[in-house]
Parts: C-alpha cells; sequence; structure tokens
C-alpha cells in the first residue's frame, strides 16, 4: 500500500486534534506516514502510533522556531523525496494553507485547500469541499504531480489504530530562502480555558444581537456550560465587543463543528461562509425573517436574552 505523508501540528511534542483527525483519513488512501519538526518532534511518535502512523520522520532545528514557514516547506520536500508519497496531507490553518503551496509549487504538483472529506480513487485520492460560501459540494482530484491537500479541522472522526509508528530521522538541507523572515517576538495567546475555536466540537457565537461587550457574559456562560468555544459575528467584532481573533466568517475563522450555536447573529452570506459545514445549526434570533433560520437544522424565534439564559440553566441542571 502507497505511503502518504502527513505533516504534523504540535506544540512542543503535544499533537494537535486536526492532525490526529488527518491520520483517520490518510489511512482510507494509504498508510500514514508523519512528519514532525521542531522543538518535541520525537516526542509526537506515541501519540502518532497509537493513531495509524507507520512511521514518525523526524527533526529538530531551531530554523522551525525562528523563521517562518520556509524551512517546514524544507522539510516537506525532504520527506517528500525519500518516501515518494500518494499524497501529501496538511492541516487547512493559515500556516498549513501556505506550508501546502509552497511545496506544491516546488515539487511541480496540484493542490486542493480545505477538503471536507477524503476517499480513495482509481487514480488518486478524491477530495470533498464545500464552495462558493458551502452553497456546493464538489469533488476533486490532482490531475499532476503528487496531490497536496489541507483539511479542515473537524472534518473526521479522531480514531485510534494502533500502529508501529517506528521513529526516523528525517535528512533535511534548509534552502537559501529558509532565513529569509525571522521570526523577532512572540506573545502568548491569553488562555480562556476554552477549546481552540477552529478545533471545537462545539461552537458559540454571538453576533449583533448581543448589543454590547459586556452582554457576550451570556453567551460565554452557555458555552461554558457546554464546554464550546465562543465565536463572534464581522458586526460584533467591528463593533469592538469581542476579539477579531474570534471572528467567524469568509473574512474570519472557518469552523465545522459538531454543533454550532448563533445567537443574535442575522445569516448574513459573510458569516454563513465560515460556519455553514457545521454538523447540526441552531439560530435564536427574535427576527423570524432573518437568513439565518434558511439554514439551521433548529430555530429558535426569541429574544436571546429570554432565550440563552434558560438554556445555559437547563444545561447545568440535566449535567449536574
Amino acid at each position: 500500500m502507497a505511503e502518504v505523508l502527513v505533516y504534523v501540528d504540535h506544540v512542543d511534542g503535544a499533537v494537535r486534534k486536526p492532525t490526529l483527525e488527518l491520520l483517520t483519513l490518510a489511512r482510507r488512501i494509504g498508510e500514514p506516514v508523519a512528519v514532525a519538526l521542531g522543538n518535541g518532534a520525537a516526542d509526537t511518535a506515541a501519540t502518532l502510533a497509537e493513531h495509524g502512523a507507520v512511521k514518525v520522520l523526524t527533526h529538530e532545528a531551531a530554523e522551525y522556531a525562528e523563521y517562518l514557514v520556509v524551512p517546514k516547506v524544507d522539510a516537506l520536500q525532504a520527506a517528500h523525496e525519500a518516501v515518494s508519497p500518494a499524497a501529501v496531507l496538511v492541516p487547512s490553518s493559515a500556516e498549513g494553507k501556505e506550508i501546502a503551496a509552497r511545496l506544491a509549487l516546488r515539487i511541480g504538483s496540484g493542490i486542493i485547500t480545505d477538503a471536507v472529506d477524503l476517499e480513495a480513487g482509481e487514480e488518486g485520492p478524491v477530495a470533498t469541499q464545500s464552495v462558493f460560501a458551502a452553497s456546493y459540494t464538489t469533488k476533486s482530484r490532482v490531475s499532476k504531480g503528487t496531490p497536496v491537500i489541507t483539511v479542515k479541522p473537524n472534518s473526521a472522526a479522531v480514531e485510534a489504530a494502533p500502529a508501529a509508528g517506528a521513529v526516523e530521522a528525517l535528512s533535511v538541507s534548509f534552502s537559501a530562502q529558509a532565513t529569509g523572515t525571522k521570526v523577532t517576538g512572540r506573545t502568548p495567546r491569553e488562555s480562556t480555558g476554552r477549546p481552540e475555536l477552529t478545533e471545537a466540537a462545539i461552537v458559540v457565537s454571538g453576533g449583533r444581537g448581543v448589543n454590547g461587550a459586556e452582554n457576550f457574559a451570556i453567551i460565554e456562560a452557555l458555552a461554558d456550560s457546554l464546554g464550546a468555544a465562543v465565536g463572534a459575528s464581522r458586526a460584533a467584532v467591528d463593533a469592538g465587543w469581542y476579539p477579531h481573533t474570534n471572528q467567524v466568517g469568509q473574512t474570519g475563522k472557518s469552523v465545522s463543528p459538531q454543533l454550532y450555536i448563533a445567537s443574535g447573529i442575522s445569516g448574513a452570506i459573510q458569516h454563513r461562509a465560515g460556519m455553514q459545514t457545521s454538523k447540526t445549526i441552531v439560530a435564536i434570533n427574535k427576527d423570524a425573517e432573518a437568513p439565518i433560520f434558511e439554514l439551521v437544522d433548529y430555530g429558535v424565534v426569541g429574544d436571546l436574552f429570554d432565550v440563552v439564559p434558560q438554556l445555559t440553566e437547563e444545561i447545568k441542571t440535566r449535567k449536574g
């Protein structure tokens, strides 16, 4: 069976959930070979093996932390040359898509971004995408070179599938461009104790109807009762009610959770583009004609200031 390269997104050896989802998808089309880079790369092996990696290629070097993107592209190119894989899978984050695009250009291959599913095909992997603001679903395959595919978080369930996970050192020669853009400083992101927005299984978002930064407390309370991440519409973040890092939409982050709860969000196309692939969508809005109701699985016509606190209390009661 052909091997499939999986780029490992990790923090000091702690593997992030989207990578484990990629391993699930990789097993559909071949044998997963993980590529772990940077500080703690070797520490990822046990987790990766538990989720199906037959081999883990590792390389630790200061360049991965000190410079942007290009050292990682150099490493993936080296892994591609060493393995000759059937495909290369990368998490569909902002950095992941840049890495994938640069790699595809270097190896002369086609690229598919923001896939939401992957299956084996007679002429190579077939990727499913939601396009045109998720109004259409398409199936695509790369017709030239090794397919480079980025996959959106929450596109597949994480499945344990113990494999050998043999650790091998990857030989990497950095290009002249690798040191072109240096990281001059880092500011740790303030922890909220909530899941990462793009990886969360449940997302609770507030919009213009929240009517003020102080009122986002009721959105946060509902999110915390569910163990969810908090999102916001463009109108809410532009008004300064919530950080731009939490914006869901075409110009913000794309999410695809199991459950998405939209409170006080009208459902403009810009917002729908960032959450329309959610598995179950619930909307709370006092305007029965709001466009969001065209999209939802369940809709509640009512004032969010009445509905959301009652929902939060009911969840707490059932959990307690």
